[in-house]
């Protein structure tokens, strides 16, 4: 019915609007004809309707702008749905009761809709079940008695692919819009860290938000009177502006403050004294698994950080850690504790990190009470002192992070869980002061897939743990000194091109890194950025053979990710964001296993890095 219905449109909406009138119609509402003023009061009423100005006006559930294709002008909408997200782009414009508008755009893909909702008559919509080439939608609609504002929208079809808008106007007499706001007034700063500042600023009366300005440039939109901007560079001046915004339009801008970040944290990330490019390794400690065991004092000098695996819990949410040598009946060359001791005290005289690594395949960890989190302070401290190690390693996987369903802000978790694991990790960083190493190796699951999903979503549905990481991230990145991301046991995630990108060549590495490099709209919000992470904080997650997981890698391709991220070379089809040859090195799983195949992911890192 919707498709029949727009198709009877479409053929009327291409005349001037003075056809639609019958002289049957006009006589019987008085009219001759329609005035040159009622003609001359008909506008564009879309705003950005061609996303010139990026998203600008439009609030989308997953949407970003692209060069190509376009049908007129630089720029044009991408979007893809996802699972329950139709991927719908949406704006409200206020319009002028009892009166006729013509909506209108060209669009590219499969079955993708325009349509326009409150109208208080009948909403209408119109869509293309085929779309290879631009194709332009058209429909009508007449406003009821009382309205004064329409919401206009496109959006696509559950999982059929990304779709493209451009062009889209809604002509038609201009409603009552009013005026715009003042400018508002107090604005301040707050905390100032290395990497963010916080602002606040007093409520202007009819304001519906406020837009942040960064050194001229605007940086996000809020509804509230503060917000935190991040992804900052430490030791760096930077002005700060906000306008209040409504209907209207926007107000001028307020009064500049101005705020410096800290220095950068490298006493505060333990990373000063790691090399430019490090070479970060996991050491089967408590186990052989296939790999065989492998002595501390055999690990060669190229481990920059060898992370000890695994403290595991007594219960899923006892929160008390406990780390197990091998026993001699699954590694008969185990040394003794005495030697392991002392071997990591050589490691660390050559100027090596060794930390103990939490969690595993096997070791779920939920701290889901403050006894839980204490007790893993506590537990985590005496392992970290029987040992004299450097740091920690977070290695939570499967179901240690979930986030509760009302748990939608990655910047202001709730969820005990998320909670109670920042809190332990600040107090332990508290502990040991600025030398504590703190690394993670989440999933990508954990991570990446955030750019989709985060949590159980909008509607509920999702896996919780979608992305549960990036609070847990967020909260501690002032005190992190690595993320290394498992590139491995992933399925396909999208990228910040909107494509999925799959395990097996260098793509899915340059993807990955891209995206935390760069930053991204969690959950498709644009107004929800993860900020970016500096690259120095940065290492990729890989298998260091065939045996080890799935998603490994030809040391070929591991140079071409390195390449790319680093120098802009070897990109193949992804067009990463920037280029960080401060890109602090990789990360693999594992060093045992590294041994078992000859040295080879140890050797062509040498090699790369010389």
């Amino acid at each position: 019915m919707e498709r029949a219905r727009a198709e009877r449109a479409r053929p009327l909406a291409r005349r001037p609007l003075v056809t639609l009138l019958t002289a049957a119609a006009l006589a019987a509402s008085g009219l001759t004809a329609l005035t040159s003023a009622a003609r001359a009061a008909d506008a564009d009423l879309a705003r950005n309707g061609g996303f010139e100005s990026a998203l600008d006006g439009w609030t989308c559930t997953a949407g970003t702008t692209v060069t190509s294709p376009v049908h007129s002008g630089t720029t044009a909408l991408k979007a893809t749905p996802a699972g329950a997200d139709n991927a719908r782009c949406a704006q409200t414009v206020s319009v002028k009761p009892d009166s006729q508008y013509t909506l209108s755009g060209y669009v590219q893909g499969t079955y993708v809709y325009l349509g326009a909702s409150g109208t208080g008559t009948t909403d209408v919509s119109t869509w293309a079940q085929s779309a290879p080439a631009w194709q332009q939608l058209t429909t009508t609609f007449r406003t009821g008695p009382s309205t004064t504002k329409v919401t206009i929208y496109t959006h696509g079809w559950y999982g059929t692919g990304a779709y493209h808008a451009d062009d889209i106007s809604l002509t038609g007499p201009g409603g009552e819009t009013g005026q715009p706001p003042a400018a508002p007034g107090g604005l301040k700063t707050g905390s100032v860290t290395s990497s963010s500042v916080a602002l606040s600023w007093s409520p202007v009366p009819g304001a519906t938000g406020y837009a942040v300005y960064r050194d001229g440039a605007k940086v996000s939109t809020v509804t509230g009177t503060s917000t935190t901007v991040s992804g900052l560079t430490p030791s760096t001046a930077y002005s700060f502006q906000v306008t209040a915004v409504n209907d209207a339009g926007e107000s001028a801008r307020s009064a500049t403050v101005t705020a410096t970040t800290a220095q950068r944290p490298d006493d505060g990330g333990g990373s000063s004294d790691l090399p430019p490019h490090a070479l970060v390794g996991y050491l089967h400690a408590s186990f052989a698994n296939g790999s065989g065991y492998t002595r501390m004092a055999d690990v060669p000098d190229s481990w920059d950080v060898i992370d000890l695996a695994f403290g595991e819990p007594t219960s899923v949410t006892s929160g008390d850690i406990r780390f197990e040598r091998c026993p001699v009946a699954e590694c008969p060359n185990v040394e003794s504790d005495a030697e392991f001791k002392a071997a990591i005290k050589a490691k660390q005289a050559a100027g090596k990190k060794v930390l103990i690594s939490i969690g595993g395949q096997n070791g779920q960890v939920q701290l889901t009470t403050t006894a839980a989190r204490d007790k893993f302070v506590s537990s985590v401290s005496a392992i970290i002192d029987e040992y004299g190690l450097d740091g920690l390693d977070i290695d939570f996987e499967g179901h240690s992070l979930s986030l509760n369903a009302d748990d939608t802000d990655f910047k202001n978790p709730k969820t005990p869980v998320i909670v109670n694991l920042v809190s332990a990790v600040k107090t332990l960083k508290a502990k040991y002061g600025a030398d504590f190493v703190l690394t993670m190796a989440p999933e990508t699951f954990f991570v990446q897939l955030g750019y989709q999903y985060y949590g159980t979503g909008k509607w509920g549905g999702q896996d919780p743990r979608a992305g549960a990481y990036l609070p847990v991230i967020h909260a501690l990145r002032d005190d992190l000194t690595l993320l290394h991301v498992q590139d491995y046991n992933s399925g396909s995630i999208m990228g910040l091109d909107n494509q999925y990108h799959s395990m097996g060549g260098a793509d899915f590495h340059i993807a990955m890194t891209d995206m935390l490099l760069t930053g991204f709209p969690v959950a498709g919000d644009a107004n929800n950025v993860f900020p970016p992470l500096r690259p120095d904080q940065v290492a990729i997650g890989m298998p260091a053979s065939t045996q080890a997981g799935n998603g490994h890698v030809s040391s070929a391709e591991v140079n071409k990710a390195l390449n790319c991220l680093t120098k802009k070379t070897d990109c193949g089809s992804y067009a990463t964001h920037g280029t960080w040859p401060g890109l602090r090195g990789l990360m693999t799983w594992s060093i045992n296993w590294d041994r078992y195949a000859n040295w080879e992911f140890q050797k062509n890192f040498d090699a790369y890095f010389g």
